[in-house]
């Protein structure tokens, strides 16, 4: 299977997660070209029985990740206790986690490495917990234009985790465990999910449509979008399109006109922070390896330059 074919979906649980994650994977379908990645906080004292348990509630394979272990569709990955986890090129690698006296937010640590590796494939879920583990993550998959679910507060045995998760104002979809793999199945199987459809509507897309929405936009924040990276800016409303579940821009466009909220969340999507100052990485490398050389270079005389 190609890296690009494959969803991996990591999923935060803490206290309450156990009834949280069986009631997903029960509802889960046996072949979803998918991966889920379970990321909970073990104590280090006990040998965990999440396999165990779990099993009695879904056909799909289940691992207790090793080192370096190859992710594949249709199956379940746990992490091991003491350790932290990272994804990359597909594979899992697992590192020994810092002295208890050191906070530690495995989920955080896993939900960035997973933007970085699966950019806008990449799916964060976050289920029953205490404390915040996954808020900073949440972020990074947003970032790079992936999707985010949090569990309902009034159905998580603990509702920390979730509630911090909500509150970014970031999350995709609020819902109960249970109703979380038929939305994400509809989610990765939406025709604006595709590499192949997607860059076919970036070609073909109604300009009046867009300059409605940048307006409605400009309206609510002042920002005119017009000018911003196109390619950009046409496939987060793309998948905020495909998120909705919608069919074409004319419906997400009578979206926006409905639903001023949906405004917030467009806005809030394309002017999503950035986790790193220096992200645009070869941008910065022509600046060092070329601009600064060559304003030098033209300034023999006068050693003074103004930036």
């Amino acid at each position: 299977m190609k890296k690009n074919e494959l969803y991996i979906v990591g999923i935060g649980a803490s206290a309450g997660g156990l009834e949280a994650l069986e009631d997903f994977f029960k509802n889960t379908p046996k072949d979803t070209n998918m991966a889920f990645v379970v990321i909970q906080h073990l104590s280090p004292d006990y040998k965990s029985l999440m396999l165990e348990l779990l099993s009695r509630h879904t056909d799909l394979q289940i691992y207790r990740v090793e080192d370096g272990m190859e992710i594949k569709s249709n199956s379940i990955y746990l992490i091991p206790p003491k350790k932290n986890m990272t994804v990359f090129h597909n594979k899992l690698f697992l590192v020994q986690k810092q002295n208890d006296h050191v906070l530690n937010l495995p989920i955080d640590i896993f939900f960035k490495s997973l933007a970085e590796d699966q950019g806008e494939k990449a799916i964060g879920i976050i289920l029953s917990g205490t404390g915040s583990d996954g808020t900073r993550g949440i972020k990074a998959i947003k970032e790079v234009g992936g999707m985010v679910i949090a569990q309902e507060e009034k159905t998580a045995k603990f509702d920390g985790m979730p509630k911090s998760a909500i509150m970014t104002g970031l999350v995709d979809y609020i819902l109960s465990p249970d109703l979380m793999p038929e939305q994400l199945v509809k989610y990765v199987q939406h025709p604006f999910l595709k590499d192949d459809i997607a860059k076919d509507g970036i070609r073909n897309i109604e300009k009046d449509k867009m300059t409605k929405i940048f307006a409605l936009l400009r309206n609510y924040s002042g920002v005119d979008f017009t000018f911003y990276k196109p390619t950009t800016i046409y496939r987060r409303i793309e998948r905020r399109v495909g998120v909705k579940q919608l069919n074409n821009f004319s419906e997400y466009l009578e979206l926006l006109y409905s639903d001023p909220q949906e405004i917030k969340i467009l806005y809030k999507d394309l002017l999503i922070g950035v986790t790193r100052f220096f992200r645009d990485r070869e941008v910065f490398e022509e600046i060092e390896n070329k601009i600064i050389p060559e304003i030098f270079e033209h300034n023999k005389e006068d050693k003074s330059i103004r930036v």
